[in-house]
């Protein structure tokens, strides 16, 4: 009886133990990460031998672009890291806990390596810290966190707005050296772009390419220490930009080629081109808060601007020029002599009175013959005056047409040389 007792207890007892065995207990037990004092777990790399690297493998996700500001060349993304490396203290036998391949701690229980992104700017979690890793059995600890981020990026605004940017993101200790610490991507970059692509949130005027990778080092105080860069490759969707301020532009051009059939005998040709050339500059005011002051080249989008601008702005002095000439035409116009006309209405007063004698009357025809000869002879320098005036004023006015139309041919020519030339370099390249 007794010893029966005894056979039931000590079966009692050990299925205890075992049940104990599968707990998360007895795994972080067996491990040693209980003791919070154990430095060695928390402070030091988790190997037995310094001379052994740690391996990081990191994965990077970006879930949104939220913002891109030219002026301040920086970039704010929302982006998931995932960190993995091994650890030779955390290794066990799924066997000896009932089959427990992993196990959530709290991060501060075991080493994290501390990889910082330098171009970082300002860096916060997008939503509450993860406080947690998943080990694995055979060692590996895995992480991921979210973090909203604002780098810095050096961008080329030369074909804005159909530009493509490109930003980095490296991956670097501040502290380990590349003996001690290795920063290796884990998955591939068409998996990293396809997942991304998946899990992005944010449709808004930028457009998600891909992301490449590639390693680099760098040394720091004589130390060399590992990099791992990773290239954001964005488009910006050019559609708000080609209606609110583009399209406006081209139709200004396209109105002032239509301005050269007016007529150029009045003042509306001349008001209609300078009104022209004052909405164009108001656009450019427009234009001065698109673009960041400090721009290594000069955006296509400004020499657009500045072409047109200039454009009009010659063909409102040329239209000056041909409307100048027009009034020296209109006051160099014939004027009719009236001397002629006053003489041979005198004579006409003379020859009307009665002849006293066939002499007076012999005499009196004579004067009447002078009389018609003088008349006549002025009213020839008249005509010839006349004609001369009428050439002079015909010059005038030819001169100016000449010049309204070699201009307007020469006009059309250059934008469309210009207009062709600028589609080349924005869309071509």
């Amino acid at each position: 009886m007794y010893l029966r007792w005894l056979i039931f207890y000590l079966a009692s007892v050990g299925s205890a133990s075992a049940a104990g065995n599968c707990s998360y207990k007895a795994l972080i037990e067996h491990l040693g990460l209980g003791n919070n004092d154990d430095i060695q777990m928390t402070s030091l790399r988790p190997v037995f031998k310094w001379k052994t690297p740690t391996f990081v493998y990191t994965d990077l996700f970006v879930t949104s672009i939220t913002e891109v500001d030219e002026k301040a060349q920086s970039l704010s993304t929302q982006i998931t890291i995932v960190h993995g490396w091994f650890s030779e203290f955390t290794k066990w036998d799924p066997d000896d806990f009932c089959g427990i391949k992993f196990c959530p701690i709290k991060k501060d229980m075991v080493w994290t390596p501390d990889i910082i992104i330098t171009e970082s700017i300002k860096t916060e979690f997008a939503t509450k810290d993860n406080q947690y890793v998943q080990l694995l059995n055979h060692g590996a600890i895995v992480t991921s966190n979210t973090f909203a981020v604002t780098t810095a990026c050096k961008m080329n605004l030369h074909q804005f707005p159909f530009d493509i940017q490109s930003c980095t993101l490296t991956f670097q200790s501040p502290i380990h050296s590349i003996e001690e610490l290795i920063i290796s991507p884990f998955s591939g970059a068409s998996f990293l772009t396809l997942s991304s692509k998946k899990a992005f949130q944010t449709q808004g005027e930028w457009e998600f390419l891909s992301i490449n990778m590639s390693k680099a080092n760098v040394s720091t105080l004589g130390v060399l220490q590992d990099q791992l860069i990773y290239k954001i490759t964005m488009k910006r969707r050019p559609l708000l930009y080609v209606i609110n301020f583009l399209m406006p532009v081209f139709y200004f051009l396209i109105l002032d080629l239509a301005s050269f059939f007016i007529d150029s005998s009045g003042g509306e040709k001349l008001g209609f081109k300078i009104t022209l050339l004052l909405a164009i500059s108001v656009l450019l005011l427009l234009l001065q808060d698109m673009l960041p002051s400090t721009s290594s080249d000069i955006p296509l989008i400004g020499v657009y601007c500045v072409v047109i601008f200039t454009l009009i702005g010659i063909s409102v002095l040329e239209t000056i020029l041909v409307n100048f000439l027009m009034a020296k035409g209109n006051q160099t116009a014939a004027v009719r002599p009236t001397e002629s006309s006053s003489a041979l209405s005198d004579a006409v007063k003379d020859t009307k009175g009665p002849p006293d004698s066939v002499t007076d009357r012999h005499e009196e025809q004579l004067y009447a013959l002078d009389v018609l000869k003088q008349i006549l002879m002025e009213f020839q320098a008249a005509a010839t005056h006349q004609n001369q005036q009428e050439r002079k004023s015909l010059s005038w006015t030819r001169v100016a047409t000449i010049i309204d139309v070699i201009f307007y041919f020469l006009y059309v020519t250059t934008v469309i040389v210009f207009l062709i030339t600028l589609f080349k370099a924005w869309f071509l390249r």
